[in-house]
């Protein structure tokens, strides 16, 4: 199966303008993402709109491609710049992976468990989870919980802790049960995602913000892997401090 990776980077961000130009330790942020992506994929490309993003790539070496400005989502851009690769490179891949474009210390070998889903021929979407660890995590809502079924199929994604622990103090939760945590990074077949940017928005994905409820509501199962590495986004300049301290 033949697998690549497409890094979406956008210079315009509400909270953190050109961030994937940002400087980290004497290299781009959208460096740092693509070297550990080639890490475990051969073919990686940067998916843009922006001429400045689209310059720093070439110039540490790196595939570019072109988007459009107008794209409503990640997965809108992803699906055009699929389209332009294969075409402009002749190459039938099976499998696209989108890797987040803000996490510059992105594991290697969470794409490899990412890509060790599609062993399972009825696998058509796949995504990363992690075991929660502490208690914060349970309750906070900027990190969306998952829960799954025994098959590794995500039966919902909330900004909520799932499940609801019955009669029990919420400060003992992440002791008395196995909380989830979604790690942002997806996986599809071409054919699916290309199906995935005809749908329109779904009454739970607009409750929740989550594109992916869009999917878990139109029948598309979405399998799991779990991994023990975490993310670390760079979504507002705080957090870039956070990093560079590392």
């Amino acid at each position: 199966m033949d697998f690549i990776g497409i890094i979406p980077a956008r210079f315009a961000s509400t909270r953190f303008p050109g961030k994937p130009l940002v400087d980290i330790h004497g290299k781009s942020m959208i460096e740092r993402v693509y070297e550990q992506a080639k890490k475990a994929l051969e073919y990686v490309y940067v998916a843009t709109d922006d001429e400045k993003i689209a310059a720093e790539v070439q110039r540490f070496g790196g595939c570019v491609v072109m988007t459009s400005e107008k794209h409503q989502s990640g997965t809108d851009r992803l699906a055009e710049a699929i389209d332009i690769i294969r075409k402009e490179t002749k190459e039938n891949f099976d499998v696209v992976i989108n890797i987040q474009g803000d996490e510059p210390f992105i594991q290697p070998k969470q794409i490899e468990e990412i890509k060790s889903c599609f062993d399972n021929p009825l696998t058509k979407i796949a995504t990363l989870v992690k075991k929660i660890e502490n208690n914060e995590d349970v309750f906070d809502i900027n990190k969306p919980k998952v829960i799954f079924n025994k098959k590794m199929q995500a039966i919902y994604f909330s900004r909520s802790p799932i499940p609801f622990l019955r009669g029990i103090e919420k400060e003992q939760w992440h002791l008395k049960h196995d909380f989830y945590k979604h790690i942002g990074m997806y996986a599809y077949k071409i054919k699916t995602l290309n199906e995935l940017t005809e749908l329109e928005q779904s009454p739970l994905e607009l409750a929740e913000s989550l594109e992916q409820l869009r999917w878990i509501e139109n029948g598309y199962a979405i399998y799991v892997a779990i991994t023990k590495f975490d993310s670390f986004g760079v979504d507002t300049p705080e957090d870039l401090e956070k990093i560079l301290k590392k």
